[in-house]
C-alpha cells in the first residue's frame, strides 16, 4: 500500500518505463509486456484524446499493425481503406493503386483517438501497467549517473518514485526524457514545412490524394466517421507572415493555390470542428540511448510531417527497440540505433529537401520517387524482421 497522499501503482519497480503512451509508447510498451517484461506507461493526457496528425499509415505501419493482430480493431472502428493514392503535380496527375500483398489488404488513415487507443487496450491486455494524467518530474539516478527509475506525478499532485531496469523516453517532439538525459542530437534539418488542417464531412474523396505547386502543399486523407482530412501547407516563412494573422482565409488560399478542384468543393461540405495548424519544426535525430534509458518516436528523432510518415515510423521504430530491450545491455541498444539510422536517414534527407518547398517540379517527382524507394526498402526489412525469430521471452521476478 503506497503512504496517503502517494501515487500508486502495481509495482514499485518495473523492467521498463515507458513515458509517453500514444502511438510509439503504447506500441512499445505492448511489444515489451507481450515479451514478459513488467512495464508501466504513463501519459500526462487522458485516454482515448486526440492530438495533432497526419493520420495516414504507409505500407510498412499497416504491416505492423497486422501482424500484431491489431488491423481488424482498426476496421472495426469504421477505419475506411485506402486502395489508392494520387499525386496531383502542376503538369500531371500520377494515380498509383494500393496493391494487396504482405499481410496489408490497403492503407489506413486512423484518428488519433481510434489508433492510440486501440494500442494502449492491446498493452493493458499484453500485462502492461498504464497510468493516464500521469507525469514524469525527475529521473532517478544510480551511480555514474545511471538512470535507474523515474519520480512521477498525478493530476492530484500526488508523486510515487518507481524503479526501472531502463526507462524509455516516448513523450514527443519536446522530450522531457530526453532533456533530462541531454541526449545529443546527431544530424539537424534545414528546413520546415508550416501546415493548417480541418475534418470535412460531404466530402467525398477516394484514396490519399497528394497536390503541389510552388511554396504550398495540400492533401485529402479518409479518416473515421466519414470525414476527410484536408490540410494546406506552405513555408515556415510564410505561415509566420501570412497565416498567423487569418488563419481560415490562409488556409483557403493556400488551398486554391496547391489544389484548386478541391477547394472548390468545400464550399459543398461542413467543417467539423475547427482548424488545426502546426507553425512546422526543424527535423532532427538524437542518439536514442544512453545508461539506463532510451528513446522512441518523435522524442528520438523527427522529420517533417509534409511525407506522413510519422506514425509508421513510431511503430517500426517501437519494434526495434522492444526487440534490443528483450535482448538487454548496450550492445543491443547501439544496434538499435544502427537499425533506426539505416532505415531513417534517407528518408530524413528527402523530406527535409521536400519541405523546402523550393523545387521544380520535375525535381519533386524525383524527390518523390527516391521516397518511394526507400519506403520499399524499409517494408522489405520490416517482412524480414517479422520472419526472424524472436528473443526468448523474460519474465518477471
Amino acid at each position: 500500500m503506497g503512504a496517503p497522499g502517494e501515487l500508486k501503482t502495481r509495482y514499485d519497480r518495473y523492467d521498463a518505463v515507458v513515458v509517453g503512451a500514444r502511438a510509439a509508447g503504447a506500441t512499445t510498451a505492448m511489444l515489451l509486456a507481450r515479451r514478459g517484461l513488467r512495464v508501466l506507461a504513463i501519459d500526462r493526457g487522458a485516454y482515448g484524446t486526440d492530438t495533432l496528425s497526419t493520420h495516414a499509415l504507409m505500407r510498412a505501419g499497416v504491416l505492423q499493425l497486422a501482424r500484431w493482430g491489431l488491423l481488424d480493431r482498426i476496421e472495426r472502428e469504421g477505419t475506411p481503406r485506402v486502395g489508392r493514392t494520387v499525386f496531383h503535380y502542376e503538369d500531371e496527375t500520377i494515380d498509383i493503386p494500393i496493391k494487396p500483398r504482405d499481410g496489408v489488404p490497403a492503407l489506413f488513415a486512423p484518428r488519433r483517438t481510434v489508433l492510440d487507443r486501440v494500442l494502449v487496450d492491446a498493452a493493458v491486455e499484453a500485462g502492461a501497467d498504464v497510468r493516464h494524467r500521469v507525469r514524469l518530474c525527475d529521473l532517478v539516478r544510480g551511480g555514474g549517473g545511471r538512470v535507474q527509475g523515474v519520480v512521477l506525478q498525478d493530476a492530484e499532485d500526488r508523486t510515487r518514485a518507481v524503479g526501472a531496469d531502463i526507462v524509455i523516453g516516448a513523450d514527443g517532439l519536446r522530450s522531457a526524457v530526453a532533456s533530462l538525459v541531454g541526449a545529443p542530437v546527431t544530424r539537424q534539418g534545414r528546413h520546415a514545412a508550416a501546415n493548417v488542417y480541418g475534418y470535412w464531412s460531404g466530402l467525398d474523396v477516394e484514396g490519399y490524394h497528394w497536390h503541389w505547386s510552388r511554396e504550398a502543399a495540400a492533401g485529402a486523407i479518409p479518416t473515421n466517421g466519414g470525414e476527410v482530412l484536408v490540410f494546406a501547407g506552405t513555408s515556415a516563412r510564410r505561415f509566420a507572415a501570412e497565416v498567423r494573422g487569418d488563419v481560415p482565409g490562409a488556409y483557403r488560399r493556400i488551398l486554391a493555390e496547391a489544389a484548386p478542384a478541391l477547394a472548390e468543393r468545400l464550399p459543398g461540405a461542413r467543417l467539423v470542428g475547427s482548424l488545426h495548424g502546426f507553425p512546422g519544426h526543424p527535423g532532427y535525430l538524437r542518439r536514442p540511448w544512453g545508461q539506463g534509458w532510451a528513446l522512441v518516436g518523435d522524442a528520438a528523432w523527427f522529420k517533417d510531417p509534409i511525407t506522413a510518415h510519422g506514425i509508421s515510423d513510431a511503430l517500426r521504430d517501437a519494434e526495434l527497440l522492444a526487440r534490443a530491450v528483450v535482448r538487454g545491455g548496450e550492445d543491443a541498444l547501439a544496434g538499435y540505433e544502427a537499425e533506426r539510422d539505416a532505415l531513417s536517414l534517407g528518408l530524413f534527407e528527402i523530406t527535409d529537401r521536400i519541405a523546402s518547398l523550393d523545387w521544380g517540379t520535375a525535381a519533386l517527382k524525383d524527390l518523390h520517387q527516391s521516397l518511394s524507394d526507400e519506403m520499399k526498402r524499409e517494408v522489405s526489412a520490416l517482412v524480414a524482421l517479422g520472419e526472424a525469430p524472436a528473443e526468448p521471452a523474460r519474465r518477471s521476478a
